[in-house]
């Protein structure tokens, strides 16, 4: 594939990413989305990017702010937004939400509202993996605030000592709500993994995706050939709130210049041909997405502890 083609095929998917999300801004107002929203807009790259050298084999466990990382693993945009208006046609019957998406059968595992909560399962699934002698790279991808958990550094210290395919993704956007990474931590996260004897990676760039692809592609490889875990810092910037379709710059704890500086380095904004030429296909699909999900039904008294056990 071509540097020329790869921008594309990203830019698309990034695109397409950024105006799901822009939609569901749009219904949000009118209740029809059952559930919390944590956006991805302004992060759309790191998913991406992640996961384009992924096959649907490598299993990748995910945060709450999950719809880039579903979307950019392969998972149905039907059954996405049924999940969303809570119909039984939803990835999860829906009774998951927003915060709890899963695609099993193209690798997007559960994705968890409780921080760090997903990083044990990915280094039990990467153990799993080198004990049943599977190919397969498993990635947990997790915010700079569940580096402060204590179930992160357990996850760390087992996966380097027992060698397992795991990659661990911190997608660094420097808040935990509305608090600052340097207010709450006193070490710097990349630094910190080294302790535990992984090769780490860092790239600054988070809005570009073809940087992003390329380092993940070399991480991937590197983790497939049996030399153990890696970790990756992408630092990122959310366009968004922490929870919800609105902005919080009025809040106070960060200013609008900082997310312009992001904005004038963003593909998806510096590109306004590219965007025209595709986003009639994107928006086709879109409604027919949200079509699927208001003409479904709601789940019956039975679908309630279907699963349960």
């Amino acid at each position: 594939m071509t540097s020329t083609n790869l921008f594309e095929e990203l830019f698309f998917q990034a695109l397409r990413i950024r105006l799901v999300e822009e939609r569901i801004i749009e219904l949000y107002p009118s209740d029809a989305i059952q559930s919390p929203v944590h956006l991805s807009i302004g992060q759309e790259a790191v998913a991406v990017g992640a996961c384009h050298a992924l096959t649907s084999n490598d299993l990748l466990f995910c945060t709450y702010r999950s719809h880039a990382f579903y979307l950019a693993k392969g998972g149905n945009l039907n059954e996405m937004f049924a999940e969303l208006y809570g119909k039984v046609t939803g990835c999860a019957s829906g009774k998951a939400g927003s915060m709890h998406l899963a695609a099993p059968e193209v690798g997007l595992m559960g994705a968890s509202a409780v921080v760090a909560s997903t990083i044990p399962h990915a280094v039990g699934a990467a153990l799993a993996a080198k004990q049943l002698g599977k190919d397969q790279v498993i990635v947990g991808v997790f915010g700079d605030g569940a580096t402060e958990e204590g179930v992160y550094h357990e996850s760390l210290n087992f996966a380097a000592l027992h060698k397992l395919p795991v990659i661990f993704l911190c997608e660094n956007n420097e808040l935990a709500v509305h608090s600052f990474r340097k207010a709450r931590q006193n070490y710097e996260i990349v630094e910190h993994a080294q302790i535990y004897g992984l090769p780490v990676y860092q790239i600054t760039e988070g809005y570009d995706f073809v940087k992003v692809s390329e380092t993940m592609a070399e991480v991937i490889k590197q983790v497939r050939s049996g030399q153990g875990p890696v970790f990756v810092e992408i630092q990122t910037f959310r366009y968004k709130e922490h929870v919800g379709p609105g902005e919080d710059f009025a809040c106070g704890y960060r200013n609008i210049q900082e997310a312009q500086c992001w904005k004038q380095q963003d593909p998806l904004n510096l590109y306004p041909a590219l965007v025209e030429s595709f986003r009639p296909s994107i928006l086709q699909e879109i409604d027919a997405a949200v079509h699927f999900a208001e003409r479904s039904s709601f789940p019956s008294i039975e679908e309630l502890l279907r699963d349960v056990v």
